[in-house]
């Protein structure tokens, strides 16, 4: 259960007063402090207090996979009457027999039960709003998850209008908050192992524990935002129970975590899911894991996507005059320059022009002012190779050179205009099925 399922649930009681929540055993650190901290309005029923209980209406949030709730469904008595579920999972196993799902692929699951709040008008407390945006910033990573909505944002908004306190929020979405967390936080930076699987920066760590514990998501999670990868994959293994779990965190709409963790038992989003493996410890389970993601991981866009093929380039014997007059007239602040040969040897830009006209230098060749160390990319340059190039050396422009000819060029307009439109490049170009 974590902070956007009990969010959820917090919601579900305003729509359903007349139904009993019941907690689960197994709680996220977030979760179980707001619990604590609403005792009062939660009012929790156990597991325990519901062994052979019977029941005729079911409310689900947060998932409609049987799996999920199987601690529940094993001590009731039969099979309820009606079930109602309330999930944004896009990729969940579906095998409850409900009778009315509401479903959709928002950022948090709470705001599918807060719409439905607000198109009932129904009041929202102070404390309730505070719970329920606690539930949304949590889900969706403080609004920057691939997956977040416009209906999260619209949601979020109303629950403020409603009195939410952004400090609380605030105040109990730290993440890592016990010493225990810290030193595994830690641990974890010293002992990473950074891999390139087709064409992603993936990063991978290896702990072992006695047993499990409550937060390594949060540990992950803060990981995964210091160093930055394309997605994180940390192996935490048990001695105790001989199990381990794998809690996984992407940046990138060709890491589907969803899809390449579900074929091993796991599941959550594209950008955030988890298997445990019950009856598999050890670091087999991260060789197993590495030999699984090679097969699988799609391959990352590489810069032949989105570099401009006819490139307007200049010679090295232009005047700088007649240069300036050609890059204005194709629109462009820099150009190739290439040799006798027409092999690229340098660079010109407007700012490097800039400084003969102040020189009164504009009829000098270009040669006298290119830049002659130029970066240059291949054109299997990825994404994240590209990015180190251009903001490393603070560049707007790199040639994309084969055999010393220039074949493109990538502009920072360029890769501006991928990160735009990043989610439709990908499923464009990337035809790599899920090996299962």
């Amino acid at each position: 259960m974590d902070m956007d399922c009990l969010s959820s649930m917090a919601l579900a009681k305003l729509l359903y007063p007349d139904h009993q929540m019941v907690k689960s055993r197994f709680i996220h650190p977030v979760a179980r402090d707001f619990y604590n901290l609403y005792d009062s309005y939660f009012n929790f029923l156990t597991v325990k207090d519901i062994k052979n209980a019977v029941v005729e209406d079911l409310v689900v949030v947060d998932t409609r996979s049987s799996k999920r709730i199987d601690e529940y469904l094993k001590v009731i008595d039969g099979i309820p009457e009606r079930i109602t579920v309330y999930d944004h999972h896009p990729s969940d196993s579906d095998d409850l027999d409900a009778e009315k799902v509401y479903y959709n692929d928002f950022g948090s699951n709470t705001t599918i039960l807060a719409l439905e709040i607000i198109k009932k008008k129904i009041e929202i407390t102070t404390d309730i709003a505070t719970i329920a945006l606690t539930g949304i910033f949590a889900d969706t990573g403080n609004f920057t998850h691939d997956n977040v909505s416009v209906e999260d944002f619209k949601v979020a908004h109303h629950l403020m209008s409603c009195g939410a306190d952004i400090n609380i929020v605030r105040r109990y979405l730290k993440t890592l908050k016990e010493e225990y967390q810290m030193n595994l936080f830690h641990d974890i930076l010293n002992h990473q192992i950074s891999k390139y699987i087709n064409g992603h920066l993936i990063l991978f760590s290896y702990i072992e524990l006695e047993k499990q514990v409550s937060g390594l998501a949060a540990v992950a999670e803060k990981v995964f935002e210091v160093e930055n990868p394309d997605a994180y994959f940390s192996v935490f293994s048990f001695k105790k129970t001989s199990s381990s779990i794998i809690i996984a965190r992407s940046q990138k709409e060709a890491i589907n975590l969803n899809k390449l963790l579900g074929v091993l038992g796991g599941g959550g989003h594209a950008m955030a899911a988890s298997v445990l493996f019950k009856d598999k410890s050890g670091e087999g389970v991260l060789d197993y894991l590495v030999g699984h993601l090679e097969k699988n991981i799609k391959h990352a866009v590489t810069v032949e996507t989105i570099m401009t093929k006819e490139v307007h380039s200049v010679k090295e014997d232009w005047s700088l005059i007649d240069t300036s007059i050609f890059l204005e007239s194709v629109n462009h602040s820099g150009a190739p320059v290439n040799n006798h040969e027409n092999e690229i040897s340098g660079f010109i830009t407007l700012k490097d022009i800039m400084k003969a006209r102040k020189a009164n230098q504009m009829h000098a060749p270009v040669k006298g002012y290119m830049i002659k160390n130029v970066i240059k990319g291949s054109s299997d340059l990825s994404m994240r190779e590209l990015e180190r190039l251009m903001f490393g050396n603070n560049i707007g422009h790199i040639p994309i050179v084969e055999d010393g000819k220039t074949i493109g060029l990538v502009t920072r307009t360029d890769y501006l205009n991928f990160i735009k439109y990043n989610n439709q490049t990908d499923s464009l170009i990337n035809t790599v099925s899920m090996q299962t």
